[in-house]
Formats: structure tokens, C-alpha cells, sequence
């Protein structure tokens, strides 16, 4: 957490503020994210206009002539405005200020694994970015796509989609809801799945993250979009979060196991 959802949420609530807008001044607090913040960031976005904003994979990507601030929300962050002067919390540790403008963005990271970096470069060759998989949610992921990647690995399905060399953004607890609608029992060898499976695994991955993204994703404890509000697609949840209760198909009890230190829930009965 975040995950996909998230920050494809994030990026709309914060999105229509930002551009045009001239960033007055950045003032770093906590520059000891995931990677440090550095110095740098405090002078030289200062009089850059935002241009647009993108994102690819987790990533976020504020775009002004000069360059692009790549963010990544990490497992507790969150970008979101505040009236211009609001005290800052603990965990409050970038402030984006504008010029013209009585609002400015924040950047909140309890847990710190976050990450905000400036280039001058392409920032889709930003080592971070250049390697990851096909947008789930583009014509680039799909069946053919990722039965050829599937061929002989001997790994959890679950594990396999969750690589964002594979695929970018089926974090957890996208990838146990689009398992659980595929009816594909998530430690399931990936190289052992039939094409047509794989389709429909590829058709629910796409369905389920479309109606996260409708619902702003998913609040499980502190995430906030951009417009300070939680996700509601805590409510459409079918298996995570969920295990002993009944299955909402064959109310069968759902079972949990643990898959790479991450909790996974499934139906022994409706997955195979």
C-alpha cells in the first residue's frame, strides 16, 4: 500500500490543482526517505511551471520544462493539498508551495519507505522506471504477452503477476481479488497455467483494477487521496482481509496462507 489504484487516485486529485501552477519554494523537513532528498530539490524546481503530470507503474511524474519530480508513495505515503500556513504533523515532510496560489501540496510518510527525486532527463530511463513491465491496463498487457513470460517459471502465479517486470502495479491486494474473479488458486505454478486461464486472469487483473480506480482505491488504514478523502473499494473486497469468513460465492471458509511475507487469501473451492 499504495498500489496502483492509489497512486493512478492520486495523481487525478492532485492533477487539475497542479498544472500552471509556479512552485514558490519546497521546504524539506525530512529528507531521509527511502532515498534522501537532495539539496538540490529546494532550488531547483523553485519558479518552474508544472507542465503535467503522469505516471508509470507506482511512480508518479510531475513534469515541468526543466525536468520531472518522480514520487513514489512507498507503503505509507500520501500527496494531498493543505490550506497554505497548515502546521505540519510528525510525519509531514515536503511542503510544495505556489506562488500564485493558497494551497500547497504535501507529502505525509509515517513509515518513511517513500521516495521524491528530481531529473533533468527522460525520466521514463530514470533507473528506477526503465525496466519495468507492460501498464496493466494497456494493450501492451495481455494474453500472448504474458503466457510467453509464464512458459516454464515455477513460481506462484500470485508471485509472478506481482512482478513488476511482468506487469507494473497488482500489488497484493489486487492480485488476490483478480485471482479470486479468474478462479486460479494463487500458488498455482505460473508456467503450469493453460493460455485461456491466463486470459481470463489477464481480462480480471484489467477489471479489477478499473473499478478500484473508480472507487479511489483502497483505504485499509491511513491512505488519503489527493483530495484528502480515503478509497472505498475496501467495501467491493471479495477475498483480502477476509480469511475464516465465508466465501461470497460457495460460503465455503477462506483460507489464508502466507506467500513471500504477504498475506493471501483464497476459496479452496471456487479456485483451482
Amino acid at each position: 500500500m499504495p498500489e496502483l489504484p492509489e497512486v493512478e487516485t492520486t495523481l487525478r486529485g492532485i492533477e487539475l490543482k497542479l498544472v500552471g501552477r509556479v512552485l514558490a519554494s519546497v521546504a524539506i523537513r525530512q529528507p531521509k526517505l527511502r532515498w534522501p532528498i537532495t539539496p538540490e530539490l529546494s532550488h531547483d524546481m523553485v519558479g518552474e511551471v508544472i507542465t503535467h503530470l503522469s505516471r508509470r507503474g507506482k511512480y508518479i511524474g510531475i513534469h515541468t520544462q526543466k525536468g520531472t519530480l518522480i514520487v513514489h508513495l512507498g507503503m505509507s505515503g500520501s500527496l494531498y493539498f493543505v490550506a497554505a500556513d497548515t502546521p505540519p504533523m510528525f510525519h509531514d515532510h515536503v511542503d510544495f508551495c505556489f506562488a500564485d496560489d493558497d494551497v500547497w501540496l504535501r507529502y505525509t510518510d509515517p513509515r518513511r519507505f517513500g521516495a521524491i527525486l528530481w531529473t533533468t532527463n527522460d525520466w521514463l530511463e530514470h533507473e528506477l522506471i526503465k525496466h519495468l513491465g507492460p501498464e496493466p491496463l494497456s494493450e501492451a498487457f495481455n494474453v500472448d504477452q504474458l503466457y510467453e513470460r509464464a512458459k516454464g517459471r515455477k513460481v506462484p502465479i500470485k508471485t509472478f503477476i506481482m512482478d513488476s517486470k511482468v506487469v507494473v502495479g497488482v500489488g497484493n491486494i489486487y492480485a488476490n481479488e483478480a485471482l479470486f474473479q479468474a478462479g486460479i488458486r494463487p500458488d498455482r505454478l505460473a508456467g503450469s497455467i493453460s493460455k485461456a486461464r491466463l486470459g481470463r486472469l489477464v481480462e480480471c487483473i484489467k477489471v479489477v483494477l478499473a473499478a478500484a480506480i473508480k472507487q479511489g482505491g483502497t483505504t485499509l488504514k491511513d491512505f488519503v487521496g489527493g483530495d484528502g478523502k480515503p478509497g472505498y473499494f475496501k467495501q467491493e473486497l471479495a477475498v483480502y482481509g477476509r480469511a475464516g469468513q465465508p466465501c461470497v460465492v460457495c460460503e465455503a471458509p477462506l483460507i489464508e496462507i502466507r506467500q513471500a511475507q504477504r498475506s493471501t487469501v483464497f476459496c479452496r473451492h471456487c479456485q483451482s
